[in-house]
């Protein structure tokens, strides 16, 4: 069977409503599903084989139809031991093969991204990164090797393949729409993957999920990043790389010392909480200095930025000739609606970005991605933004 031409899907269960639904979802359409989990190495991660390279799998051995499901508790991460149950009771549900593939050591990889950014003053989103490196890398290339056709997952996006050329566009919910994380996926994959809940809201989706009987139609969505479940980015920074956590100066725009941090690792571009000092008026972290160690506070103007010059692009439509601006909607981060303005390409792998209006908090080691309606045109990753 070659790539493309079979019906076989390897869909990425992480034992959660969305994935469920997609895996089930596609059997209904007459698909071929073969059901994994990605062992990521969390400390109560399901145990699979020693390495992707010799990698042994395992089938669900579970009821293939349990009489009574029930879930385990949880916590609100991902890949967890409990929620590789999940996946493999649901699996069983479905009366699909299940398997779990060990990624611990690529995983690491993403760990280290992660850390590496904060120490350099930048805030990192390792879901991007897993989405490029793993689902839709190391995963294809497993799907690859067991003659499917497609990797599909439950990300809130679509896929086009009009006039023959795959394209990426938003999902119908867009409060729920995750194109912003699949801006990393290659033209080549798309043309590969399966996002069956991009033409659905969230609500149709528990709402399937309780109609078919599946256990996890009230399981709540994943709210930390997995391998930060207590959230305490800055301690899992210091653990890893101590000599890089040091104290070091509050200061204003004009450079005034005004207090002390115990590392600029714990802030971020455009928090107010936790900053530590009071000036009168509420304060804001408008700028890092990883060289110099400080942390630059200021008003909540002096978060504005007109644009933002980005690198590691990708394009998902044929390009335009550097120098060429091109008119779209711009988001500068997962949770925001896409604004106005003007997207170039550079002749050296960058893009530089123009707002209509000001934004604030435009930070470095984000992502920004361009749309043409709802059509994903680029993205790539924030270097650095120009004050308004």
């Amino acid at each position: 069977m070659k790539i493309g031409q079979g019906k076989r899907v390897l869909v990425a269960m992480s034992g959660g409503v969305d994935s469920s639904v997609a895996a089930a979802l596609l059997k209904a359409d007459g698909y071929e599903v073969v059901g994994c989990f990605m062992r990521l190495g969390s400390d109560d991660s399901v145990e699979a084989a020693d390495g992707y390279d010799n990698m042994h799998l395992r089938d669900c051995d579970a009821d293939p139809k349990p009489q009574a499901p029930s879930l385990k508790p949880h916590h609100h991460g991902c890949c967890s031991l409990n929620d590789a149950s999940d996946a493999r009771m649901v699996a069983a549900m479905l009366d699909v093969p299940f398997y779990v593939l060990n990624f611990k050591k690529d995983f690491g990889r993403i760990i280290n991204y992660f850390v590496d950014e904060y120490n350099a003053g930048r805030t990192p989103n390792p879901c991007i990164r897993c989405n490029d490196w793993l689902k839709f890398g190391k995963l294809a290339d497993y799907a690859r090797s067991i003659d499917a056709g497609y990797v599909a997952t439950g990300h809130y996006a679509r896929i086009d393949h009009t006039n023959g050329h795959a394209r990426l566009l938003r999902g119908i919910d867009h409060h729920k729409d995750q194109s912003y994380v699949l801006f990393g996926t290659s033209r080549e994959s798309l043309n590969h993957m399966l996002l069956p809940l991009g033409q659905m809201q969230k609500t149709q989706t528990r709402i399937i999920a309780e109609q078919m009987g599946l256990p996890v139609f009230d399981k709540p969505d994943s709210q930390e990043i997995c391998f930060v479940p207590d959230n305490d980015y800055a301690r899992l920074v210091t653990t890893r790389s101590p000599d890089m956590v040091r104290q070091g100066d509050i200061v204003t725009r004009d450079g005034e010392v005004v207090g002390r941090h115990q590392g600029q690792q714990h802030f971020t571009i455009g928090q107010r909480r936790g900053v530590g000092v009071s000036l009168g008026y509420p304060v804001y972290v408008v700028d890092k200095d990883p060289a110099a160690n400080t942390v630059t506070i200021g008003a909540k103007d002096n978060l504005l930025s007109t644009c933002l010059t980005a690198d590691q692009t990708n394009w998902l439509v044929d390009p335009p000739p550097p120098t060429d601006p091109i008119r779209c909607h711009i988001k500068i981060r997962y949770n925001s609606e896409p604004v106005p303005g003007t997207v170039t390409r550079g002749s050296d792998d960058t893009l530089a970005v123009t707002f209509d209006d000001p934004q604030p908090a435009v930070t470095p080691g984000q992502a920004v991605v361009c749309y043409d309606g709802d059509v994903v045109i680029c993205g790539g990753w924030i270097e650095r933004a120009t004050p308004a």
